[in-house]
């Protein structure tokens, strides 16, 4: 089947995964998801398959086959499964989930490979571009460096205790790591001049950037230099653009929120899940939710039963960045360059 030239996936708690024209807002091809919602999606870095993170496995899926089956499964997880992506040559996946445990799974055989207890449910886990350390962050607070070389954890930090650890980012050349947790707050740290592991860290910066909690926390890609930027995406109904250097505000991306939900009803929920770059640094693209019944009185954020979704496609170099345009479903990533 013939792809546009830019791609971008989404998937959402309606059990579908759907791919659409980045300019056009069209989606031209859906996917069924019914063994559950989709919590993460990730690309090959040859872009030939998609793996969507459900509960309790991953499904692999082709890009450019028009078949609804999935290529390959992987079961051995227990819980949702929170975090998925790949090594740099596609030769192996890595996973975390809320049963506890960062898994690796070799694409070329079958089965769990490796697996690595964290003691509590995994958030976020992210691969050092060294490809040989995994980060990973739990409810728990905990984060967690698992050395593959010497196939052991190497290293254990709590920014703060009993809060959890949402979302972890490492800047493309593996100077920064950042940690972002529910009570709205980014830890930074960066590497010791001349280490070439990620097992020693040095603290940067504590940036109080939210209200609420983060959802997502992104630096941004090599393409994007010599700017360096932290965007992160919150509960609070924003999402923020900030400067690595000294992590000065640049941008607060919630106008264009308001604009397009100035008919909602008083008590609607809009928490921004979700946050990516474009390849080139160009454009951010942001995911927020709205929880449809107000008029209960504690409903559960993280599963909400009714939702309405949508997509916004952000220009960053723009004085006041527009919203190009807005799309629905849930959890994206970027698949070429967007322009």
């Amino acid at each position: 089947m013939t792809q546009p030239s830019v791609i971008l996936a989404t998937a959402s708690y309606d059990h579908t995964i759907r791919f659409w024209e980045a300019k056009s807002g069209r989606c031209y091809r859906t996917i069924q998801y019914p063994d559950s919602q989709v919590n993460r999606l990730e690309i090959t870095p040859d872009k030939r398959y998609l793996a969507a993170a459900g509960n309790p496995h991953i499904r692999l899926f082709d890009i450019n086959s028009s078949s609804p089956q999935p290529v390959m499964s992987y079961d051995s997880h227990t819980n949702n499964v929170m975090a998925v992506g790949f090594q740099c040559d596609g030769k192996w996946m890595y996973s975390g989930s809320e049963d506890g445990t960062v898994k690796i799974w070799d694409l070329r055989a079958p089965g769990c490979q490796r697996e690595y207890e964290s003691r509590g449910a995994v958030n976020t886990v992210v691969l050092h571009p060294n490809q040989t350390e995994l980060i990973s962050g739990d409810q728990n607070g905990n984060i967690r460096v698992w050395d593959l070389t010497a196939n052991s954890c190497s290293c254990e930090l709590v920014p703060e205790v009993d809060t959890a650890v949402r979302s972890l980012t490492v800047m493309w050349d593996g100077s920064l790591v950042v940690a972002a947790n529910n009570h709205g707050t980014c830890y930074v740290w960066r590497l010791l001049r001349g280490n070439q592991t990620m097992t020693n860290f040095e603290p940067l910066h504590k940036l109080q950037a939210h209200n609420g909690y983060i959802l997502k926390c992104l630096l941004s890609p090599e393409f994007c230099e010599p700017h360096r930027y932290l965007a992160t995406a919150s509960s609070d109904h924003t999402v923020k653009i900030w400067n690595v250097d000294g992590f000065t505000l640049e941008k607060t991306l919630i106008e264009v929120f308001l604009c397009f939900m100035c008919y909602y009803v008083s008590g609607h929920q809009r928490w921004v899940w979700d946050c990516v770059f474009s390849v080139d640094g160009a454009y951010l693209i942001t995911e927020m939710v709205k929880l449809l019944h107000p008029w209960v009185s504690k409903p559960n954020p993280w599963f909400p039963s009714k939702i309405k979704e949508k997509i916004f496609i952000y220009h960053l170099r723009l004085p006041s960045p527009p919203c190009l345009a807005p799309f629905c479903s849930l959890f994206l990533f970027n698949w070429s360059h967007f322009g």
